[in-house]
């Protein structure tokens, strides 16, 4: 819910901080106090664009920031959208500059378009027409699907997961779409390559092990002249290694009787001698059996030029070239099988349209049902909103492809005046129609919508009497499941407010500024009694406005229990 607003040099606007809790909140003033700015800036908050003449006079921005308290269900669709609640908060923020503006999410910069998107899982914003979700024949099926809940909502996964099935059954089967010219080419040359590399007979690892042979034959010379002299300094002829050694240990033979110390000298000495004459016959050994063989190094030179030669065409290694050739392979047996493959596709494709197609008429007959239920729920909504003469019915026509969510599209059809043609729904209301049409909506689906908060302006305009009352009441019910913000100016909607706040005007240091606080109950009745008397507020009033706020704080006490 949206549970901290605040705004800076915005219009009559020199700094406002507002703080709403949960259920109803109602703002209130008098006309021209600045309560369509108020909404204004939650607007541009979301995007809206800026007129020049926004920006308090004098000041070089204005800046609107709305804190935001997301539950757990909205925190998960939010992670989809690679949005991260810091304490399960959100933070939408909009610095407004002459010429430009920045939008932030929890401090990084974001697009408008990006900060619209989140924002339609965080509020609903009714009153103008830019706004009005239910506008769109989207919102309007998923009014409907919410409706019907768990059965359409299963009958709706079918038909997804057939579709699903059938998308990828039409894409493989339009890999099949070439003329037989086109076969042929990618016959042959597919029989090329696999042939190229069948008639190479790789071995995996085989690359390195010839690398290793051509480094040894192509460095044969220094590897024979080093280990050439290597072999003579270790040596035990003349003054090598081994013949100094063998010196030394006979030298140590003769004196160690002397000292029992001299034991350990003379033993690490003899093993010293040992490992140095076998690292001897290993040099010799090595020495004896290499050989330089033209023929063989030529053939290893040619064979690892056939490898690169491979590798620069179809992989870096051995192993992802065999790898190629089983995918080509695989490539030619469908060519080489196209036709009845093909057509092996295209029967199942069928057999899966047909189930799909039986899928989605029985999710439409289901819908059909469902929206019947709902016209009769939404009309009879609509008469206790003061909508008399309405007609109301939903319009179903099928769509020419599938989708995820079925064939249907769908119309929201309306007359709210008698004589008047029954006309979708864009074309028919006003922006205060039209926000009380969604909420006799969410009045019906009040334990359902996910949206946290719903913000309603104009809720009010044109009606008055027992049509308020009715209006009042269906605002508390909604507010039981939501955070609800609604402008009015009709105290039998301002009287059941869970959080009464008062938007007035005043000139302070010669500039008019607008400001917002929250009422107590004892100001609250005030302001309802200024709503009730206009400029004279008697005692009569007073205590008409008291008996209302008492009234309406008893009928929420009776809800509760």
């Amino acid at each position: 819910m949206l549970v901290h607003l605040h705004v800076k040099n915005l219009a009559l606007i020199q700094e406002i901080q507002a703080d709403f809790g949960p259920g109803l909140n109602i703002l209130t003033g008098e006309t021209g106090a600045g309560k369509s700015i108020l909404m204004g800036s939650v607007n541009l908050a979301l995007g809206q664009k800026m007129s020049r003449g926004m920006i308090r006079e004098g000041a070089d921005y204005a800046l609107v920031e709305l804190v935001f308290q997301v539950n757990s269900h909205t925190e998960e669709k939010l992670k989809e959208m690679d949005v991260y609640p810091e304490d399960g908060q959100v933070i939408i923020t909009r610095r407004l500059m002459e010429n430009r503006s920045i939008s932030k999410i929890n401090g990084e910069t974001s697009t408008a378009a990006n900060v619209r998107r989140i924002a339609a899982l965080l509020l609903d914003i009714h009153g103008q027409h830019e706004h009005q979700s239910l506008l769109y024949p989207e919102k309007q099926m998923e009014i409907l699907d919410a409706f019907g809940d768990r059965e359409i909502s299963e009958a709706r996964d079918k038909v997804a997961e057939l579709y699903k099935k059938y998308s990828r059954l039409k894409k493989e089967l339009e890999g099949y779409e070439m003329n037989e010219e086109q076969r042929r080419r990618e016959i042959g040359f597919l029989e090329y390559e696999i042939q190229e590399i069948s008639q190479a007979q790789l071995r995996p690892g085989e690359d390195e092990e010839l690398e290793a042979a051509y480094r040894k034959l192509a460095n044969g010379k220094k590897i024979t002249e080093g280990l050439g002299y290597v072999y003579q300094l270790t040596g035990y002829e003349g003054e090598g290694m081994g013949a100094l050694m063998g010196r030394a240990v006979q030298k140590l033979a003769q004196i160690r009787e002397y000292d029992v110390q001299l034991e350990n000298i003379y033993s690490s000495m003899e093993d010293m001698d040992s490992l140095l004459n076998d690292l001897n016959r290993d040099l010799s050994s090595y020495l004896s059996e290499f050989t330089f063989s033209e023929e063989e190094f030529g053939e290893i030179e040619t064979r690892l030029d056939l490898i690169n030669h491979l590798k620069s065409k179809y992989g870096h290694t051995i192993e992802e070239i065999l790898s190629y050739e089983a995918e080509k392979e695989q490539d030619l047996e469908k060519l080489v099988n196209f036709q009845s493959r093909k057509e092996k596709l295209e029967k199942q494709l069928k057999n899966q349209e047909n189930l799909l197609n039986d899928a989605s008429a029985g999710l439409t007959e289901i819908r059909k049902k469902w929206a019947g239920e709902l016209e009769k729920k939404i009309i009879q909504g609509l008469q206790d909103l003061n909508f008399l003469n309405v007609e109301f019915y939903i319009s179903f026509k099928e769509k020419e492809t599938f989708t995820p969510q079925g064939k249907d599209s769908i119309s929201f059809m309306i007359s709210t005046n008698p004589g008047e043609p029954v006309l979708p729904l864009q074309k028919v209301v006003s922006g205060g129609e039209l926000s009380r049409i969604m909420l006799a909506i969410k009045t019906l689906l009040a334990d359902k919508d996910q949206t946290e908060t719903l913000i309603f302006d104009e809720i009010d305009t044109g009606i008055s009497g027992r049509t308020a009352q009715k209006v009042a009441e269906k605002m508390k019910v909604i507010g039981e499941n939501h955070q609800v913000l609604c402008i009015t100016h009709l105290p039998q909607i301002a009287s059941q407010a869970d959080g009464h706040f008062l938007i007035e005007k005043n000139v302070e240091n010669m500039e008019t500024v607008t400001r917002i606080r929250k009422l107590s109950y004892e100001e609250s009745v005030e302001e309802l009694a200024r709503m009730l008397g206009g400029a004279k507020i008697t005692e009569a009033v007073l205590q008409n406005a008291a008996e209302m706020k008492h009234l309406a704080q008893q009928q929420k006490n009776t809800r509760l229990k």
